[in-house]
């Protein structure tokens, strides 16, 4: 890469106004030295002299017009740096400085900015080119100012070329944010964006819709005239007429242009209020020829001059009407008040500006106040070094602390303070003692990051390099004779300020100022004074009470482990699973009993047994938080579980109908259909296809439920209700076909009567459905499980209880019943029983027939063939011996019938 390099060319000086300088040390206002140096840019004097010869050579001329304020903040930023050399926020580290004098002009400040370039331990001011600026050390670290919006940003550019870090404490101009254009510009006050909106706002509060505004014409002031055109624009407020003057004290058209804006405003009698976007000695000049001309306006103050105390105390001003201004936050300055008071005592050898203010109130000291501010103002450095030959030194105690601007000396003390910071950052791992340690553009990168207590408040550089610290409106107000700048606060609104968690309600007046500050509703909040609508907590995660600032995170709810209704209910599963091993031990040790082989065999009863266990066991996947798996498992395994228990019982009913009906048409169908593998297998199949092909297509899954406002419910959504109904239906339909066949042997044989218990059993199921269904579908929130719960606890104890229960109670203390001859006898009685009533039954047809033969006596013949041919007619107290033999008959064999099908 081809490195070229650029030699900065001394100038020499002499007495003659067009040469300033013999080198470039000269060219220096103040410095001292420091293991790093910071630069600073300051428009300590108004304008730069141009000679009238021709041709204009390219030489830095001498300047004119010194300005007391920038020369405070010269020495506030001296100030800053010697309390942080005396302090331990850089230890072992001294801060040095060279600050320059850009006389206001964008040729100076660049001429200063290009020694800033130059390359650090260099015996000439070298500037290299350089493709790869990575690696290059300049002679200085960062740069503090300029003074001007228009400098700030030609010298940004230029700096912008190595990103070396430019925080400027007065530079307020718009564009400077933009961090495309200006990548390595912070300020430490607020943007002109703020301010032009501030004085729009007042202006249309004010009532003022037909204004004048005039302002500089360079960068800045086109800028902050362009944002304060659109901001009032949107606060329907007119501008009558727009004034551009010079921006250079210099320009021969200047006196011309203000006496031009001086007729305008006079011309203009319906415009009261004057918007100034211009400098100070701008200001000056303007405001001198409007006392000549008696204009009394309203003059609104852009915080480049809104504190000026030079202006305040111009003679007369108090016949220009009203000055509003708007300055930065006021801070405590008193110790810099208390570094003046010993300022004269400084040695002056490194610090040309004050060399020159300490002759200039020799050259000045036989006038007083506003004339001797005048004077110090007018002088050239040229003049200065012809009248201060025997003039004698003079101090004056009270001008500088006069002249203080708190809010430009506080931002420019901040500026240093946030470099500082960053340098610390960037000095924790390094020896900062040798000035390669860091490069300008890390620094850069450690001064965005950089948070600094101020009043301790936290303030910080935003994403586009701006401190917003606020404004202060000001009102020149005239007490004593003297003018005096004091802070606004006239009491002059429609209605007070709402505060967090209220909004503005427009009432019925038609202005938008007056208002009602009402609540923000639920779920809404506001987070900032005089809000005009409260947002809304958008994610349904969150919520908010009534007048809200925030929004807080809702309430998770679930039927947890914890929940003591839950622990009741897990209770009462565990006790159910303990009757069933209990059940299960009782019949494994009777198994060779009766009662156990009039159950169905121990297999059966091992197989209700198991399915009681698992639909407990489903009752868990209820609790807890719900996941995909529980909301998966539960319902499944409950239908299939229930349905292979009423599978089993079903088949117990068919059997014992089987075994004591004695209807011949029952008998041959039972018969035909009593296949209990099967039975069990299709009744238990048609559930599991159901439940499979409701997990494939339309599968439940946790829901969060939003119905409860601050609650966020977790539950299962079935997926499909159909689903969930057909399964519950087919249980229901299995179980009435249970019923019918158990109500049909509901009088049979009473010790061993299954079916009796089974119906009992039966209805406490479809009791216990019939009420969940309306329970159900009223209720929400998390206890919506525990609804469920209950119901199948209920429905399987009711079926255990039937189904077991008497049994055991039997096996227990009935041990005498439980053989097999009371057995045998049970069942002779009952067939015993059986076959009588199907005889008595027979008789009593018979003995209709036996009736007609004593009313018509040929009738005998004529039915005999109906009763085997033969007529029996009972007397009185006689036993129908050929019908009790048959019975007796009969009962033996249906008895031996019956046990077989047991």
């Amino acid at each position: 890469m081809a490195l070229f390099s650029l030699v900065l060319i001394p100038f020499v000086i002499s007495s003659d106004v067009a040469s300033a300088c013999q080198n470039t040390d000269d060219f220096v206002g103040a410095s001292s030295p420091g293991d790093i140096i910071i630069g600073g840019l300051f428009a300590v004097h108004s304008e730069m002299l141009h000679p009238e010869e021709h041709p204009i050579k390219p030489v830095i001329q001498n300047c004119a017009g010194f300005e007391i304020q920038i020369f405070l903040q010269t020495l506030a930023m001296i100030h800053a740096i010697e309390m942080i050399n005396n302090s331990t926020l850089l230890s072992g580290i001294t801060l040095g400085y060279e600050i320059y004098d850009t006389c206001a002009e964008v040729t100076k400040a660049m001429a200063s900015a290009l020694r800033f370039l130059s390359k650090s331990n260099t015996s000439k001011d070298i500037v290299e080119f350089k493709c790869n600026y990575s690696d290059y050390v300049p002679r200085i670290k960062a740069v503090t100012g300029a003074s001007y919006s228009e400098v700030s940003m030609a010298v940004s550019r230029l700096l912008a070329l190595q990103l070396i870090p430019q925080v400027s404490p007065a530079s307020s101009a718009e564009i400077l944010s933009d961090k495309i254009r200006f990548p390595s510009f912070l300020r430490t006050i607020p943007s002109d964006f703020h301010q032009t909106r501030a004085m729009a706002h007042l202006i249309c509060e004010s009532g003022w819709n037909w204004i004048g505004v005039i302002a500089t014409d360079d960068d800045n002031g086109r800028f902050a005239l362009e944002s304060f055109g659109v901001q009032a624009m949107a606060n329907s407020v007119c501008i009558a007429f727009k004034e551009m003057l010079p921006a250079y004290l210099s320009d021969n058209t200047f006196h011309t242009k203000v006496d031009r804006a001086i007729e305008k405003i006079v011309k203009e009698t319906r415009v009261n209020v004057i918007v100034v976007f211009m400098r100070q000695f701008h200001v000056l000049k303007l405001f001198k020829k409007a006392i000549e001309r008696n204009v009394k306006k309203i003059w609104i103050a852009s915080d480049n001059w809104s504190t000026a105390v030079k202006i305040s105390t111009m003679p007369n001003i108090r016949k220009l009407g009203t000055v509003v201004g708007f300055g930065f936050k006021n801070k405590d300055v008193s110790t810099f008040q208390d570094f003046l008071r010993n300022i004269h005592e400084r040695p002056t050898e490194n610090n040309k500006f004050l060399l020159e203010y300490i002759m200039l109130l020799s050259v000045c000291a036989h006038l007083d106040n506003y004339d001797f501010q005048m004077c110090i103002s007018s002088q050239s450095q040229y003049d200065l070094m012809q009248n201060v030959e025997n003039k004698h030194q003079i101090w004056r105690d009270d001008f500088l602390n006069a002249n203080i601007e708190p809010g430009f000396i506080h931002s420019t003390i901040l500026a240093v303070y946030a470099i500082a910071h960053a340098i610390k950052g960037q000095c924790k791992d390094r020896n900062c003692k040798d000035p390669s340690a860091f490069t300008p553009w890390e620094l850069l990168e450690e001064l965005k990051k950089v948070t600094i207590i101020d009043d301790d408040k936290e303030i910080k550089f935003d994403s586009k390099g701006d401190m917003s610290s606020g404004y202060d409106v000001l009102l020149w107000k005239e007490i004593d004779g003297h003018m005096e700048i004091t802070t606004m606060k006239v009491p002059s609104t429609c209605s007070q300020h709402c505060r967090p968690g209220q909004m503005k309600k427009v009432t019925e007046s038609p202005h938008t100022c007056c208002y009602e500050c009402v609540y923000c509703p639920e779920n809404h909040y506001s987070n900032r004074t005089d809000m005009d609508y409260c947002y809304r907590c958008h994610n349904k995660t969150y919520w908010a009470p009534v007048n809200s600032t925030t929004c807080y995170r809702k309430t998770i709810h679930f039927l947890g482990w914890t929940d003591w209704f839950a622990i009741f209910l897990l209770l009462l599963s565990a006790f159910g699973v303990v009757l069933i091993f209990s059940i299960s031990a009782v019949f494994t040790k009777n198994l060779s009993t009766p009662v156990v082989k009039a159950s169905g065999g121990l297999t059966v009863c091992y197989i209700i047994l198991l399915s009681h266990f698992f639909i407990f066991l489903s009752t868990v996947f209820f609790i807890g938080e719900p996941t995909e798996f529980k909301c998966r498992t539960r319902q499944a395994l409950f239908g299939i579980s229930f349905a292979l228990c009423i599978s089993c019982i079903l088949i117990k009913s068919l059997k014992i109908l089987l075994a004591f009906s004695f209807d011949p048409k029952l008998q041959n169908f039972l018969k035909c259909a009593y296949k209990p593998i099967i039975i069990v297998f299709i009744c238990t199949g048609i559930q599991v296809t159901i439940c499979t092909f409701w997990l494939v297509f339309r599968t439940p899954f946790v829901k969060q439920n939003f119905s409860i406002p601050r609650a966020i419910i977790l539950e299962c959504n079935e997926g499909s209700v159909v689903a969930f109904g057909i399964m519950l239906g087919y249980i229901a339909a299995l179980a009435f076909i249970c019923f019918i066949c158990a109500f049909k042997g509901r009088k049979l044989p009473e010790n061993y009567n299954e079916a009796k218990f089974i119906t009992f059993g039966m209805l406490i199921y479809f009791i216990a459905w019939i009420v969940f269904i309306p329970v159900y579908v009223t209720t929400f929130g998390k206890y919506l499980p525990a609804v469920e719960i209950i119901v199948i606890l209920i429905s399987n104890y009711g079926i255990l209880c039937c189904t077991f229960f008497p049994k055991c109670y039997i096996i227990i203390y009935k041990q005498e019943t439980n053989t097999k001859s009371a057995f045998l006898k049970m069942i002779y009685t009952y067939s015993s029983k059986s076959v009588g009533s199907i005889a008595v039954s027979q008789i009593s047809l018979d003995s209709k027939s036996s009736s007609s033969r004593i009313t018509a006596p040929d009738s005998c013949n004529a039915e005999k063939s109906s009763v085997n041919g033969n007529c029996h007619f009972q007397v009185p107290g006689q036993t129908p011996v050929k019908e009790e033999v048959a019975s007796k008959s009969a009962a033996r064999t249906l008895s031996r019938k019956r046990l077989s099908s047991i």
